[in-house]
């Protein structure tokens, strides 16, 4: 049953990707909320650099000393940019533009120098082909095992346990980076650490699937879930889920139409991506949308209080607490200023006698904490 298991090509493909998208969403999490994330592009195609290197050294094209090798390049990335942005004289987005090209640069010089016949080559590094896993495996207890999904998960539980046990910390340290110094969490090196994994991830990625979906995975996953929730935890969650289901309907539509897998997956997180700009409970667009209506309805019902209360009991009342005035006075069009006073009418803040228009004591009590906030009693306020 397990080698069966083991022997699903389809089955091992999906888990390889999601996989790599659960093992990036991880450390991305951190990165899209440090507003970090184009890092990881920079690191994904710097590692070409650190690959090469590693196999001119030791002439290994995979295994722990490349992993090792590309996270070195990743941190030579990241320090060599902060080392731009220190300067002064460049911005950070325009740093990581000078930096990663001319190590990929220089890794594709290397490449054609030293390694071109050798499957070291710029298109596995940046595309890779994940429907390729099962023709790499390794033999285990007579079970014929994906090296691919053997590297994924280990980099997974890698990820997973770093966060588990400096959750507190990382978290300090990415909303309040200053508090977390004060208290010597040493936000630096965590960040360094956190880097450290993202490029090791990459490395371990790209073979199966390349560099392009690992960024993809590393970026979207934890940007959508920023826009369905506030909340670290579900954001983990979430990023969890999305990076799934894109593996699986990415595998499942690139059968269906015969397109690239690893293209396909990361076209999947964008349309999670796209999901959770229009439907997500607080910052989608719908949301949003909701959001302004329901200010600009409840700013309507204060204004039409706040107008009533001015001229109640007074010699103008007959003239200017009607809907006509409402037109006249405030420049509301007529649709509008139907709108508010049944709105005012069905929330009890008004009634309407013929055609005047007077205030309950709701209205009246409503009116006041606007006029005069200082007499209101604390914590009373306006709904």
């Amino acid at each position: 049953m397990i080698a069966a298991i083991f022997n699903d090509i389809d089955l091992m493909i999906m888990l390889v990707g999601a996989l790599v998208g659960i093992a990036s969403s991880l450390v991305g999490t951190f990165l899209v909320l440090r507003g970090s994330s184009m890092l990881s592009d920079a690191i994904g195609h710097s590692i070409v650099f650190g690959i090469v290197v590693v196999w001119l050294l030791t002439h290994q094209s995979s295994g722990p000393w490349q992993i090792l090798g590309a996270a070195l390049t990743g941190l030579l990335t990241v320090f060599l940019t902060e080392l731009l942005v220190n300067t002064q004289r460049v911005k950070k987005d325009a740093a990581i533009g000078l930096v990663f090209p001319v190590l990929f640069s220089l890794g594709i010089l290397l490449i054609n120098l030293y390694a071109n016949d050798v499957h070291v080559d710029a298109h596995t590094v940046l595309l890779g082909e994940i429907g390729f896993i099962w023709l790499d495996t390794l033999n285990i207890g007579g079970v014929e095992v994906p090296r691919a999904l053997l590297t994924m998960s280990g980099m997974t539980l890698v990820n997973a346990i770093f966060i588990l046990v400096f959750y507190k910390e990382l978290k300090l340290a990415t909303f309040d980076a200053a508090l977390a110094r004060a208290l010597g969490f040493a936000p630096g090196v965590l960040f360094y650490a956190l880097l450290l994994l993202t490029s090791g991830t990459a490395v371990a990625a790209f073979d199966a699937v390349g560099a392009v979906l690992f960024v993809a995975f590393v970026i979207v996953p934890p940007s959508a879930a920023w826009l369905l929730t506030d909340r670290l935890e579900r954001m983990f969650l979430y990023g969890i889920l999305i990076s799934i289901a894109s593996s699986i309907l990415g595998y499942q539509l690139a059968v269906l139409w015969d397109v690239s897998i690893g293209g396909m997956m990361a076209v999947m997180t964008g349309v999670f991506l796209a999901l959770a700009f229009l439907f997500g409970p607080r910052h989608g667009m719908l949301a949003l949308w909701y959001q302004r209506r329901h200010q600009r309805a409840l700013n309507d019902s204060r204004t039409l209080a706040v107008h009533l209360f001015n001229h109640e009991d007074g010699p103008e009342q007959a003239v200017e607490n009607v809907t006509q005035a409402l037109r006249d006075h405030l420049r509301w069009a007529d649709s509008r200023a139907q709108q508010v006073v049944e709105r005012a009418r069905h929330k009890q803040l008004i009634v309407q006698q013929g055609s005047q228009l007077k205030l309950t004591p709701a209205g009246r009590q409503l009116a006041r904490e606007i006029l005069e906030p200082s007499r209101q009693p604390s914590g009373n306020m306006p709904q």
